[in-house]
């Protein structure tokens, strides 16, 4: 964990502060608190070994999880007097997708509860996804507009009528800002993009590539004389099924251009069933 963190962000100058080296690094996100990742080896409900008084680390991001049935975005004991106070981070919480929507059950039961629960719960910043107008329906009833600018002064309202603590803003405000006076974007809003050129490059295509190759495991049929795999190249036929056989969009999945992939040609690249043609005949 430590070796992605600095990697992402460089090594930090003082412990405990969020730090990014300069603008060839990024500010990393821990996720998700608490307990949901970062095992060693990345192992299944493995043990998790992590300094965190050396990381640095910029955002941490809640669960979705709940402790003892209290929904982790809404767990202000966690989030605020353990990582806040306790642990003393330093950098700013972000809520999951659509991570306080889930705080009722079902979700977007009550969602004027959900936001006054998130964010008095500590979350600094909420992710809100497209269907932005379903992120606050009963805000947008009360104010007759479709237009997600109504939080603002829905959430001004509801600080001003002591629903949630003038506190509570100025914290997340400083340290949303905190973490980005560190990266220096009030100096270099823009992202460097001299090596845009380089995207997606032959270069990067082979390395790619070999990467695939030396990760792949051969499936087998044991010794048998007839066994299916590996395929044999002077078949006489080979039966490739599936919708996504010769979809490089779904073969690539989510993750990859798209949050959780997409149809079609969405990159460069060769279907399976591609793949198979080229190596046996398209005549098969």
């Amino acid at each position: 964990m430590t070796d992605i963190i600095y990697g992402l962000q460089g090594v930090p100058k003082t412990p405990n502060v969020p730090f990014v080296k300069d603008g060839s690094k990024v500010a990393a996100c821990a996720k998700h608190y608490l307990g949901d990742g970062g095992t060693t080896l990345g192992i299944n409900e493995n043990n998790t070994v992590i300094d965190y008084k050396d990381l640095g680390i910029s955002t941490i991001m809640v669960s979705y999880s709940s402790w003892n049935g209290i929904k982790m975005h809404a767990n202000k004991f966690l989030v605020t007097k353990v990582l806040k106070y306790d642990l003393k981070f330093q950098g700013f919480v972000i809520s999951d997708w659509e991570g306080i929507d889930r705080i009722t059950s079902p979700p977007d039961a009550n969602y004027t509860f959900s936001i006054l629960a998130g964010i008095n719960a500590g979350i600094d910043m909420v992710m809100v996804p497209m269907n932005y107008t379903v992120f606050i329906p009963e805000l947008t009833r009360l104010v007759g507009t479709m237009n997600y600018t109504v939080f603002i002064p829905e959430l001004t309202r509801l600080v001003k009528e002591g629903y949630i603590n003038m506190h509570r803003i100025n914290d997340a405000v400083t340290r949303i800002l905190r973490v980005k006076f560190t990266m220096g974007l009030f100096e270099m809003p823009w992202a460097d993009r001299s090596y845009s050129d380089y995207l997606g490059a032959q270069e990067h295509r082979l390395l790619a590539r070999e990467a695939v190759r030396k990760s792949l495991v051969l499936l087998k049929n044991g010794q048998e004389r007839n066994s299916l795999l590996p395929l044999n190249k002077n078949a006489s036929k080979i039966i490739v099924t599936g919708s996504h056989a010769n979809d490089i969009g779904r073969q690539c999945g989510g993750w990859t251009i798209t949050w959780q992939g997409s149809n079609g040609t969405i990159t460069n690249g060769t279907t399976v069933l591609e793949a198979i043609k080229s190596t046996v005949g398209s005549q098969y």
